[in-house]
């Protein structure tokens, strides 16, 4: 999840009811398209960083236990991912597991992890735009939302581009954007929206975990209200923001799923 735009995955929907292994869990079958626009390798992994319409403003003091809290986000943040841990091995395992529990994964570089939306057959050069924290991201979601996990994975809701964007790549970037949007990596929060959710955290120590699966569903959500295809991710994606700040920036919000894309979630 480089800068320089070297790659892009596009996921081609192809037809309905294709029944995996011994699963009878109807979804779409899909081709996996990979080549080397730089336009839309950008769109895929820079457009987190965009400017948002909430002007910075001055960092914001933190309680004690907020503090707190922010470290040990930050700590999850500063973890790279790395394929020689047996812990990220695991995980990675996991993930699939979660994704398709009755197909067998051969190997952690298999050509099977296009099914799932990385670029290629090594999910690991994929998560150098967000880190370890994006495969725990990703897992949570499988977790604690399996029905909407599945949803979006299978591209099972909706009318769909022939055209669609490639889930775990979309993951990560979501975490990235949520990292960028919250302005986590600084000593405090300099805008309002991450002073705000830093109140959240402090009240529920899953609430970065909590607040992307609420914005990945939000995303796919605006997707296909807005009848995208991949050439539209990047407009997409500055939408999901938006959005994301005007509810937590609401005045009766006292809690994540208070927020009205959290309705959106199916358990």
């Amino acid at each position: 999840m480089d800068d320089r735009g070297e790659s892009f995955v596009a996921v081609r929907r192809i037809s309905q009811g294709f029944e995996r292994g011994n699963s009878s869990t109807c979804h779409s079958t899909s081709e996996v398209i990979a080549g080397s626009t730089a336009w839309l390798g950008r769109g895929l992994s820079c457009v987190c960083a965009q400017g948002s319409d909430i002007d910075a403003r001055p960092s914001f003091d933190l309680t004690p236990a907020q503090e707190e809290c922010l470290q040990r986000l930050q700590n999850r943040i500063d973890v790279a991912y790395d394929s020689s841990i047996p812990e990220h091995q695991e995980a990675l395992q996991a993930l699939w597991k979660a994704a398709f529990p009755v197909e067998e994964l051969h190997g952690l570089i298999s050509e099977q992890w296009k099914e799932m939306g990385w670029q290629g057959k090594d999910p690991s050069t994929d998560f150098r735009g967000a880190g370890f924290i994006s495969l725990e991201n990703l897992l949570y979601f499988a977790r604690n939302f399996p029905r909407s996990f599945q949803d979006l994975l299978q591209k099972q809701e909706g009318d769909r581009a022939l055209w669609e964007y490639p889930f775990a790549v979309a993951g990560v970037n979501i975490t990235f954007m949520l990292i960028q949007m919250l302005d986590l990596e600084a000593l405090k929060p300099r805008n309002i929206v991450g002073a705000t959710f830093l109140k959240f955290l402090a009240e529920n120590e899953s609430a970065f975990d909590l607040l992307y699966c609420i914005t990945f569903k939000l995303m796919d959500h605006q997707w296909l209200a807005m009848q995208a295809s991949y050439m539209d991710f990047n407009t997409v994606m500055k939408s999901t923001r938006r959005q994301i700040e005007r509810e937590l920036l609401q005045e009766n919000i006292k809690q994540l799923e208070d927020l009205p894309s959290y309705r959106l979630l199916n358990q």
